[in-house]
């Protein structure tokens, strides 16, 4: 049986959190900063607990009824984060990264410099935990918000640094329209838009 895709509110941000925090072990980008598998564990849980609640702020998180995927999704105008978000955010994120937080800077330098203006709906992350990967549950918490997408008649962007998951936005409506490799060896990204359905 299909699970039902819910917004997450704050008293779901440690659920959402555990989520993404699992299905990120393995990605590209963060895997490049934090190469010691045992450090990024625990630092992707302290990520997730600083960006999980600064991203239901600034937009909408969803889960799936049972928590097997997560998704952060920032609103119109709101993909880059402001003065306010910066305050609260970067000392929990210093103490995350550590010493890898030049390489978390660089790789979130060369997504913010190739993230085009103008408003959409902004795939921030989303993510199944490893064990209920491959059932279909990405592509539903994705589909669940680009309805709403389709709604308001606005685009929606995302980027990934995981190769196999550019079929399956392909699939889901996005489009390739940059890529670029983060510079000093850096993971390679695809940024991907997908225009609205208007029916």
């Amino acid at each position: 049986m299909e699970q039902a895709i819910v917004t997450a509110r704050l008293g779901d941000a440690a659920v959402v959190g555990e989520t993404l925090a699992q299905a990120f072990q393995t990605d590209p980008a963060l895997s490049w900063i934090l190469p010691d598998p045992a450090h990024r564990a625990r630092a992707l849980r302290g990520l997730f607990r600083t960006l999980v609640p600064a991203d239901m702020r600034a937009g909408v998180a969803l889960r799936s009824d049972a928590g097997e995927a997560a998704a952060l999704w920032r609103g119109p105008g709101r993909a880059h984060s402001g003065g306010l978000e910066f305050l609260r955010t970067v000392l929990p994120l210093i103490a995350t990264f550590g010493t890898a937080l030049p390489r978390g800077l660089k790789v979130q330098g060369s997504i913010d410099a190739h993230r085009p203006k103008g408003r959409f709906w902004y795939l921030h992350y989303v993510g199944v935990r490893p064990d209920h990967q491959g059932k279909g549950h990405g592509g539903r918490i994705i589909r669940a918000q680009t309805a709403v997408a389709d709604a308001d008649g606005l685009p929606c962007w995302l980027e990934t640094a995981t190769p196999e998951n550019v079929p399956l936005y392909e699939r889901l409506g996005f489009v390739i329209e940059a890529e670029w490799d983060v510079a000093g060896g850096g993971p390679h990204f695809w940024g991907m838009m997908r225009q609205p359905v208007l029916t």
